[in-house]
């Protein structure tokens, strides 16, 4: 049995479990369906996702691609109504869950693998920046770059996050002193984690000329700055930051968010970046590689490579 199926039958063995639950003990079933009256959901849900489940995993694939669909749609419809109601918190979360794995179990069903190059589309598509360009425009591409994603994946998303956490009643009460020192700690992480991400940025657009976007990535290969100490400061930035701006809003759900994000960057765009970068750089990204770690600083710094030292990409 595939892993994708494999997945399909826990599924169809936990909703199983879940609606046995949900009929014999009242906290369940106040707990992921509110209000909802559980015997016309489970009209619906036994045969579409339980069933649908079982019959992906005997290896039928129709099965498979209704069970994710009206995974998907359950997740939406049950968050609208926990937003609406403030009810059926924990089972947003749990469809949450469901509708992920069944995403990836479905593509593992259909196509035998996740294809995590579909990631690099539109602006992350893997291109470098025009060599020719000034260094300012560079430079302004970066600043602009930064204000566009810190923005939405520090701010946006975040509060959005938060707001959803307090809404479907998912957000335990805190006492005032730990609070207090979850803003002191996120302010103090949020600020180190921003400098290492803006000095990390800078080193890309003047030493690397290009941006750290993947559509105009550097021309060069950047050891220097940040990039001298671990591979990837700017993603380590990201996550500390992710992880800071949920200590201030005190959401442990935004923490989570954060951490989820270091995955899916750590399995899907980290190979796909490095996988480029030894294609366009050949043996000096690969001793660079052998050099610096991915994501444990290494102390003490060593010197930067003289510029002379990098070759440029390969045409």
């Amino acid at each position: 049995m595939s892993w994708g199926r494999l997945y399909f039958a826990v599924q169809a063995l936990g909703g199983a479990a879940w609606w046995i639950a949900v009929f014999s003990i009242p906290a369940v079933r106040t707990a992921t369906l509110g209000s909802l009256d559980p015997v016309l959901v489970a009209a619906f849900d036994v045969p579409l996702f339980v069933l649908g489940s079982a019959l992906a995993a005997a290896g039928v694939r129709i099965a498979a691609a209704v069970a994710t669909v009206w995974t998907v749609l359950v997740m939406v419809g049950l968050a609208a109504w926990a937003t609406v109601t403030t009810e059926a918190g924990v089972g947003v979360l749990v469809m949450i869950v469901a509708a992920v794995g069944s995403a990836l179990a479905l593509t593992l069903v259909l196509l035998g693998r996740i294809p995590t190059e579909w990631v690099t589309f539109g602006p992350l598509a893997f291109r470098t920046a025009d060599p020719d360009a000034p260094r300012r425009r560079n430079v302004l591409a970066t600043v602009l770059q930064i204000v566009v994603f810190w923005g939405l994946f520090l701010g946006v998303i975040p509060l959005v996050v938060a707001f959803a956490e307090h809404r479907w009643r998912l957000h335990p009460p805190l006492p005032d002193a730990l609070v207090t020192a979850s803003v002191v700690a996120g302010a103090v992480a949020l600020v180190a984690a921003s400098a290492l991400g803006i000095a990390s940025a800078a080193a890309m657009a003047t030493q690397g000329k290009g941006t750290p976007l993947p559509s105009a990535m550097p021309n060069r290969l950047v050891v220097a700055g940040p990039y001298r100490s671990v591979r990837n400061p700017m993603a380590l930035a990201g996550i500390a930051q992710g992880v800071a701006v949920g200590l201030l809003l005190s959401s442990w759900m935004v923490v989570v968010y954060a951490l989820a994000g270091s995955i899916v960057w750590n399995c899907i765009v980290r190979p796909l970046e490095e996988a480029d970068l030894e294609h366009r750089f050949g043996d000096d990204f690969r001793r660079y590689a052998d050099r610096v770690r991915c994501w444990v600083p290494r102390w003490p710094i060593a010197a930067s490579a003289p510029a002379d030292a990098i070759s440029p990409p390969r045409r």
